[in-house]
């Protein structure tokens, strides 16, 4: 019913925003992605899935159309309800999420909290095939041989930081600037964690 709502971003919390749009106050459920991609813009443009139950209609919005298109698929999964999926989200980038899937990584599903071995199983099972033969575009990092990056995530997390949280940030800060230092690189991490 709704693709996305564009407006004025009245409050952000990590789970919810207000959207002011044309007047009307819209109450979007977000994951931690997209609150961390949507930093502190005065006018946002946000994707919607659009929820009704018997209780309850429901906006929950994402930053990008991959992350979306991915919380569509987790949600036709039984027993992945829409607080479960978008945890996933929050715990795992759209790009982690994806990968974990594709490649059958059960144990990266299951370090989200709430997700047994057979929850990994079953979303593994359930959208290995869909998930390939989608299309989702994703933009890839390669951080896999960056030692700045990975001096970076023993620091943060030696000072207590959860690892999914983390790994997010320094994605984030090295998107922007991919020539920083260490200590630049854990100073502008810790401002989004």
């Amino acid at each position: 019913m709704y693709d996305y709502l564009k407006g004025s971003l009245v409050e952000k919390n990590p789970t919810y925003i207000i959207l002011d749009v044309g007047g009307i106050g819209y109450m979007v459920n977000i994951s931690l992605t997209t609150y961390s991609k949507i930093k502190d813009q005065e006018n946002i443009k946000i994707y919607i899935h659009f929820v009704v139950r018997e209780d309850a209609q429901l906006l929950y919005g994402f930053a990008d159309v991959p992350e979306r298109l991915l919380f569509g698929y987790l949600i036709t999964v039984s027993g992945v309800g829409t607080n479960t999926a978008r945890l996933i989200l929050s715990s795992l980038s759209t790009e982690e999420a994806f990968d974990a899937i594709v490649q059958s990584k059960a144990d990266v599903l299951q370090a989200v909290k709430g997700i047994g071995g057979k929850t990994a199983q079953r979303i593994i099972i359930d959208l290995k095939d869909k998930l390939m033969k989608s299309g989702i575009e994703l933009e890839k990092i390669d951080n896999t041989h960056n030692t700045i990056r990975e001096e970076a995530l023993s620091g943060l997390l030696i000072l207590g930081f959860n690892k999914p949280a983390v790994e997010k940030a320094l994605d984030s800060v090295l998107k922007s600037n991919n020539a920083i230092s260490i200590e630049g690189l854990i100073k502008e991490s810790l401002k989004m964690l």
